[in-house]
Protein backbone atom coordinates (compact mmCIF):
# COMPACT_ATOMS: atom_id res chain seq x y z
CA UNK A 1 0.00 0.00 0.00
CA UNK A 2 2.96 2.61 1.07
CA UNK A 3 4.40 1.79 -2.79
CA UNK A 4 0.99 2.22 -4.48
CA UNK A 5 0.57 5.42 -2.41
CA UNK A 6 4.03 6.80 -3.58
CA UNK A 7 3.04 5.94 -6.67
CA UNK A 8 -0.18 7.99 -6.73
CA UNK A 9 1.20 10.39 -4.38
CA UNK A 10 4.37 11.27 -6.76
CA UNK A 11 6.74 10.89 -3.87
CA UNK A 12 8.96 8.17 -2.12
CA UNK A 13 7.91 6.09 0.30
CA UNK A 14 9.60 7.78 2.97
CA UNK A 15 6.86 10.71 2.80
CA UNK A 16 3.69 8.30 2.82
CA UNK A 17 1.79 8.90 6.15
CA UNK A 18 -0.26 6.19 6.81
CA UNK A 19 -2.72 6.40 9.75
CA UNK A 20 -2.05 3.79 12.35
CA UNK A 21 -5.33 3.51 13.61
CA UNK A 22 -6.78 2.57 10.56
CA UNK A 23 -4.77 -0.02 9.35
CA UNK A 24 -7.14 -2.21 8.66
CA UNK A 25 -9.17 -0.16 6.33
CA UNK A 26 -5.87 1.19 4.26
CA UNK A 27 -4.76 -2.26 3.75
CA UNK A 28 -8.31 -3.37 1.93
CA UNK A 29 -7.11 -0.38 -0.44
CA UNK A 30 -5.53 -2.18 -3.52
CA UNK A 31 -6.22 0.18 -6.22
CA UNK A 32 -4.61 3.40 -7.28
CA UNK A 33 -8.67 4.75 -7.06
CA UNK A 34 -9.04 3.60 -3.41
CA UNK A 35 -6.01 5.28 -2.72
CA UNK A 36 -6.54 8.61 -3.90
CA UNK A 37 -10.14 8.41 -1.82
CA UNK A 38 -8.34 7.56 1.27
CA UNK A 39 -5.78 10.21 0.63
CA UNK A 40 -8.78 12.44 0.25
CA UNK A 41 -10.09 11.54 3.44
CA UNK A 42 -6.81 12.06 4.97
CA UNK A 43 -6.28 8.22 6.37
CA UNK A 44 -2.99 8.83 4.10
CA UNK A 45 -1.09 11.79 3.30
CA UNK A 46 2.17 13.64 1.83
CA UNK A 47 4.63 14.70 4.82
CA UNK A 48 6.38 17.65 4.21
CA UNK A 49 10.08 17.51 2.55
CA UNK A 50 12.63 17.18 5.50
CA UNK A 51 13.90 20.63 5.99
CA UNK A 52 18.34 20.85 4.46
CA UNK A 53 19.68 23.75 6.50
CA UNK A 54 22.33 26.05 4.83
CA UNK A 55 22.96 27.91 8.10
CA UNK A 56 26.44 26.05 8.46
CA UNK A 57 26.99 26.28 5.09
CA UNK A 58 26.78 30.16 4.95
CA UNK A 59 28.79 30.49 8.27
CA UNK A 60 31.84 29.18 6.41
CA UNK A 61 31.64 31.16 3.46
CA UNK A 62 31.50 34.37 5.31
CA UNK A 63 34.68 33.14 7.11
CA UNK A 64 36.10 32.18 4.04
CA UNK A 65 35.50 35.82 2.82
CA UNK A 66 37.36 37.02 5.57
CA UNK A 67 40.19 34.72 4.53
CA UNK A 68 39.79 31.52 6.92
CA UNK A 69 40.16 28.13 5.67
CA UNK A 70 42.25 28.76 2.75
CA UNK A 71 45.41 27.99 4.06
CA UNK A 72 47.81 24.78 2.11
CA UNK A 73 46.07 22.52 3.87
CA UNK A 74 43.11 23.15 2.00
CA UNK A 75 44.32 23.42 -0.95
CA UNK A 76 44.08 20.90 -3.65
CA UNK A 77 44.46 22.43 -7.24
CA UNK A 78 48.19 23.76 -7.91
CA UNK A 79 48.02 28.32 -7.80
CA UNK A 80 47.88 27.96 -11.64
CA UNK A 81 44.75 25.67 -11.58
CA UNK A 82 43.32 27.69 -8.70
CA UNK A 83 43.95 31.29 -10.57
CA UNK A 84 45.70 31.02 -13.66
CA UNK A 85 48.19 33.21 -14.10
CA UNK A 86 47.21 34.13 -17.42
CA UNK A 87 43.84 35.31 -16.74
CA UNK A 88 45.52 37.92 -14.01
CA UNK A 89 47.68 38.99 -17.30
CA UNK A 90 44.47 39.79 -18.96
CA UNK A 91 42.42 41.47 -16.45
CA UNK A 92 45.85 43.51 -16.04
CA UNK A 93 46.74 44.28 -19.49
CA UNK A 94 42.91 45.29 -19.73
CA UNK A 95 43.15 47.63 -16.94
CA UNK A 96 46.20 49.44 -18.33
CA UNK A 97 45.15 49.52 -21.77
CA UNK A 98 42.09 50.98 -20.78
CA UNK A 99 43.50 53.49 -18.82
CA UNK A 100 45.88 54.54 -21.26
CA UNK A 101 43.20 54.88 -23.92
CA UNK A 102 41.76 57.37 -21.59
CA UNK A 103 44.24 59.44 -21.02
CA UNK A 104 44.71 59.42 -24.96
CA UNK A 105 41.28 60.65 -25.56
CA UNK A 106 41.51 63.31 -22.49
CA UNK A 107 44.70 64.37 -24.72
CA UNK A 108 46.88 63.52 -21.01
CA UNK A 109 48.98 61.97 -23.49
CA UNK A 110 49.99 61.91 -27.30
CA UNK A 111 49.54 59.20 -29.15
CA UNK A 112 53.26 58.48 -29.49
CA UNK A 113 53.64 58.47 -26.16
CA UNK A 114 50.81 56.16 -26.34
CA UNK A 115 52.32 53.97 -28.18
CA UNK A 116 55.02 53.56 -26.26
CA UNK A 117 53.60 52.93 -22.68
CA UNK A 118 51.19 50.21 -24.84
CA UNK A 119 54.60 48.58 -26.00
CA UNK A 120 55.69 48.73 -22.31
CA UNK A 121 52.73 47.68 -21.07
CA UNK A 122 52.93 44.70 -22.64
CA UNK A 123 56.31 43.88 -21.91
CA UNK A 124 55.47 44.00 -18.46
CA UNK A 125 56.82 46.91 -17.10
CA UNK A 126 54.09 48.05 -14.80
CA UNK A 127 53.02 45.79 -11.76
CA UNK A 128 49.72 47.69 -11.50
CA UNK A 129 47.67 50.41 -12.79
CA UNK A 130 48.86 52.69 -9.65
CA UNK A 131 52.63 52.10 -10.98
CA UNK A 132 51.61 53.17 -14.34
CA UNK A 133 49.82 56.07 -13.72
CA UNK A 134 53.02 57.50 -11.40
CA UNK A 135 55.58 56.52 -14.38
CA UNK A 136 53.19 58.56 -16.50
CA UNK A 137 53.79 62.00 -13.67
CA UNK A 138 57.59 61.07 -13.73
CA UNK A 139 57.85 61.70 -17.28
CA UNK A 140 55.81 64.58 -17.42
CA UNK A 141 57.30 66.33 -14.58
CA UNK A 142 60.78 64.94 -16.18
CA UNK A 143 59.74 66.35 -19.40
CA UNK A 144 58.60 70.06 -17.97
CA UNK A 145 62.03 69.93 -16.02
CA UNK A 146 63.72 69.76 -18.96
CA UNK A 147 61.75 71.86 -21.15
CA UNK A 148 62.67 74.80 -18.30
CA UNK A 149 65.81 74.03 -18.25
CA UNK A 150 66.23 74.35 -22.25
CA UNK A 151 64.78 77.90 -21.41
CA UNK A 152 66.86 78.94 -19.29
CA UNK A 153 69.93 78.04 -21.50
CA UNK A 154 68.30 79.42 -24.24
CA UNK A 155 67.97 82.90 -22.04
CA UNK A 156 71.33 82.23 -20.75
CA UNK A 157 72.91 82.02 -24.71
CA UNK A 158 71.07 84.69 -25.68
CA UNK A 159 72.34 86.92 -22.85
CA UNK A 160 75.80 86.25 -23.25
CA UNK A 161 75.31 87.22 -26.93
CA UNK A 162 73.93 90.57 -26.28
CA UNK A 163 77.14 91.04 -24.34
CA UNK A 164 79.50 89.74 -26.85
CA UNK A 165 77.91 91.96 -29.20
CA UNK A 166 77.63 95.10 -27.10
CA UNK A 167 81.56 94.40 -25.93
CA UNK A 168 82.46 94.43 -29.66
CA UNK A 169 80.74 97.15 -30.61
CA UNK A 170 82.16 98.90 -27.48
CA UNK A 171 85.65 98.03 -29.18
CA UNK A 172 85.12 98.61 -32.66
CA UNK A 173 83.71 102.50 -30.91
CA UNK A 174 87.24 103.07 -29.30
CA UNK A 175 89.18 102.02 -32.50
Amino acid sequence: QKRLAAAVLKCGQKRVWIDPNETNEVGQANSRKNIKKLFKGGLIMKRQVAMHSRSRVRKVQAEKRRGRHNGTGKRKGTRNARMPAKVLWMRRQRVLRRLLKKYREAKKITKDLYHQYYLAAKGNQFKNKNVLIESIHKMKAERLREKQLKEQQDARRAKHAEKKAKRLSRKEAAM
